[in-house]
């Protein structure tokens, strides 16, 4: 599925309950994180709906570097010569995106029909195939990107502890990766939330990252799972803590 202009320049992408997203600036674009690798055949669709090409793509910038998150960056970056960026603190996962820090074992979710539903997607997409990226470029906590639509670092520790979301100012809008989603793949709840302890490193820190969101004043919040949500990030936050942890 693809949504052209979700908010101004920026179009959504979801593959499988996963979302990514391409900001246009211009006709130059910067992809936010990088789906499964079926999404290789949406990049193409995507980019050809909006006007552009392949070579308008100048970067992909990951929120952070989960095996549902990173599925075209590599071969964004070795077919088409794209940076790939990531923060310092998920580096080493662009390299293994499937061992990943969390609080417990997915197994714990698969006995509920909506969990099975959503990972038999996941798996029929070639989510657990993912692969490494060879090489990244890093940042820290604060600061912008320098590449199309410059989005601004929220550092969002929790889910990854090198999670971040990016603020987009101009557009009113904050990308939150899995800071924050409107559909929790585990449990198969709607409604603002962080994800399930499954692929959560630290669910405290997670809930607390809540207030970056909240702080940018967005009007809407383009999450890594579920649909957008319109109705402010502050609300969404309010809404996601009192969801709690799952």
């Amino acid at each position: 599925m693809i949504q052209h202009d979700v908010v101004p320049g920026v179009h959504r992408i979801e593959d499988s309950f996963v979302n990514w997203y391409l900001i246009d600036e211009g006709g130059r674009l910067t992809a936010v994180d990088a789906g499964l690798p079926v999404s290789w055949q949406s990049l193409y669709r995507a980019v050809t709906q909006a006007g552009r090409t392949l070579s308008d793509l100048e970067a992909v910038v990951l929120t952070h570097a989960h095996f549902d998150h990173v599925g075209f960056a590599e071969r964004a970056r070795s077919e088409l010569g794209v940076p790939v960026w990531v923060h310092e603190g998920d580096a080493d996962l662009t390299r293994h995106p499937l061992r990943y820090d969390k609080e417990r074992s997915p197994a714990f979710y698969l006995v509920r029909p909506p969990t099975l539903r959503i990972f038999a997607s996941l798996a029929r997409h070639g989510a657990l195939w993912a692969k490494r990226i060879s090489s990244v470029r890093t940042f820290g906590n604060d600061g912008t990107l320098d590449v199309p639509g410059t989005p601004k670092i929220l550092f969002t520790p929790g889910h990854t502890f090198g999670h971040v979301a990016f603020h987009l100012p101009d557009r009113d809008a904050v990308i939150a990766g899995d800071a924050l989603v409107t559909l929790n793949p585990y449990t198969g709840g709607e409604g603002p939330q962080i994800v399930a302890r499954a692929a959560t490193a630290d669910s405290e820190l997670a809930m607390a990252s809540l207030d970056r969101l909240a702080e940018t004043g967005a009007g809407t919040v383009l999450p890594g799972h579920g649909p957008p949500w319109t109705r402010g990030a502050e609300e969404a936050a309010r809404a996601a803590r009192a969801a709690g942890v799952s």
